[in-house]
Order: structure tokens, then C-alpha cells, then sequence
């Protein structure tokens, strides 16, 4: 198998999941970061953003979880996304059963 410099990624997707504080923006990539790509044929990164409501509000830490996952193939791309989206579920999940009062709080301010 030719080595992974030598492989196209022609298939690009970018998900920009938006979390209440950059608390738990944070808490998301470095749950998620953990867990490699099983295959060498998908190339995923993350990066902790700035929503524009982050700017509006003068935030200096970015809310918006991005995602970008590039594959080799349309087929490869919509599994690793299938993956990553039942990870980030189960994140989320967690962060509403052990986090309840900084979600709760910010309901009540929104």
C-alpha cells in the first residue's frame, strides 16, 4: 500500500457544532480527539472556533467545535462521520447528565 503522503483526499467535510460556554466546547474536542481514525484512507482534524455571536459578545474563547474530516472516497467519509456523530452524542449526552447546572444555567440566561 503506497504510504499516506501519497494518498488523495478528494472528499471534505467541515461540522461546526456550537456549545453553550468554551468550557464545554473544550471538554468535547478532548473527548473526541482521544479516539483515532481507524482508517489511513480518512484524515480528521479539530479546532475549537468563534461563533458570531462569540464576536457580538466580545468572547476571547471560541464556543463552535469544527470538524474537519477529509477521505478518499464519499463512502469512507459518510462512515467516519457516522462515527464521530455517535461519539458526539454520547459527549453530549454525558455533559447533560454530569454537567446539568452549567447547561441549566445557561437555558435560563438565554
Amino acid at each position: 500500500m503506497a504510504e499516506s503522503t501519497d494518498i488523495q483526499f478528494p472528499c471534505v467535510l467541515t461540522l461546526e457544532v456550537p456549545f453553550p460556554t468554551p468550557r464545554l466546547a473544550s471538554i468535547a474536542l478532548r473527548s473526541l480527539q482521544v479516539d483515532k481514525e481507524l482508517s489511513p484512507l480518512v484524515k480528521r482534524t479539530f479546532s475549537i472556533g468563534h461563533s458570531s455571536e462569540d464576536a457580538t459578545n466580545g468572547e476571547t474563547e471560541g464556543t463552535v467545535l469544527r470538524t474537519e474530516y477529509k477521505a478518499t472516497t464519499n463512502r469512507m467519509l459518510r462512515v467516519a462521520v457516522n462515527s464521530f456523530m455517535d461519539s458526539l452524542n454520547l459527549v453530549i449526552e454525558v455533559m447533560q447528565e454530569l454537567d446539568t447546572d452549567v447547561i441549566a444555567l445557561n437555558d435560563i440566561t438565554a
